[in-house]
């Protein structure tokens, strides 16, 4: 049977607007579990909540109420300095605009997050190997991320994201800065290593990088308004139903 390994739990966010009363609702009551396993892709509008969801997930914004529980671990109650420990041990990001530090080779960026939990050179070394191996870039491992495309670089991010085995990869447009190809590339690393076990949250634009995923949320003024599980059919199938989908309903 699948666990839960992570819940959102009645969330909510209120922003304020500066010197006045004026309040505006990113979310307003978002409730959702991920299992182990799970490939959630989340769609919208811009302002319907995607990224808001997805930063509080990520513990790099707060909830102004509700609860973010990953593997037990409710972190919306932790400290600064625990929230750090968990998300360094936990999580893996993958960015719209790859953040990667440009005067660190690809090797060294794909180590950091193991150097930073104090691994030794040895194990740093070999899943830096393996992950370079697995994302297809082993030859770029002694270059430079000024050096190598776009497609190359969110292959290096995608490495980084692993590296660490995190309970939870989150993924924030993934493919947005990419072309058809390089897009299409960076979705089959997804679904290959969700196949893998490796549970995935991504926002996306894309209907057909959202059709890599097993369930689709649409958020729609900090609201879950529908959801799509993709179930037997292949992602041709589930592209066709997404896009029928926003059709009907409006993006």
């Amino acid at each position: 049977m699948e666990n839960t390994m992570m819940k959102l739990k009645d969330l909510r966010k209120t922003y304020y607007t500066k010197n006045s009363d004026v309040k505006y609702e990113a979310l307003k009551g978002i409730v959702f579990d991920a299992k182990e396993g799970d490939f959630i892709a989340i769609m919208g509008e811009s302002g319907s909540g995607k990224t808001t969801t997805l930063n509080i997930i990520a513990s790099l914004d707060t909830p102004t109420s509700g609860e973010v529980v990953i593997g037990g671990v409710d972190i919306s109650k932790m400290n600064n300095k625990d929230i750090c420990k968990f998300r360094r041990e936990n999580l893996g990001f993958v960015f719209q605009d790859f953040n990667l530090l440009n005067y660190f080779t690809v090797k060294d960026n794909i180590a950091f997050p193991l150097v930073l939990l104090n691994k030794n050179k040895k194990d740093i070394d070999e899943k830096v190997s393996e992950l370079a191996k697995k994302t297809g870039i082993t030859k770029l491992l002694d270059k430079y991320p000024y050096e190598i495309s776009g497609g190359e670089k969110q292959r290096t991010a995608v490495a980084r994201a692993l590296v660490c085995e995190p309970q939870l990869v989150l993924a924030d447009e993934p493919t947005g800065a990419l072309d058809s190809k390089n897009s299409e590339q960076i979705m089959e690393l997804f679904k290959t290593f969700n196949e893998l076990g490796q549970t995935i949250i991504m926002v996306t634009h894309s209907i057909k990088s959202a059709s890599k995923a097993k369930k689709v949320l649409f958020l729609k003024d900090g609201m879950i308004g529908n959801t799509l599980n993709k179930d037997e059919r292949d992602d041709e199938e589930f592209e066709e139903e997404i896009a029928n989908f926003l059709y009907n309903n409006g993006k």
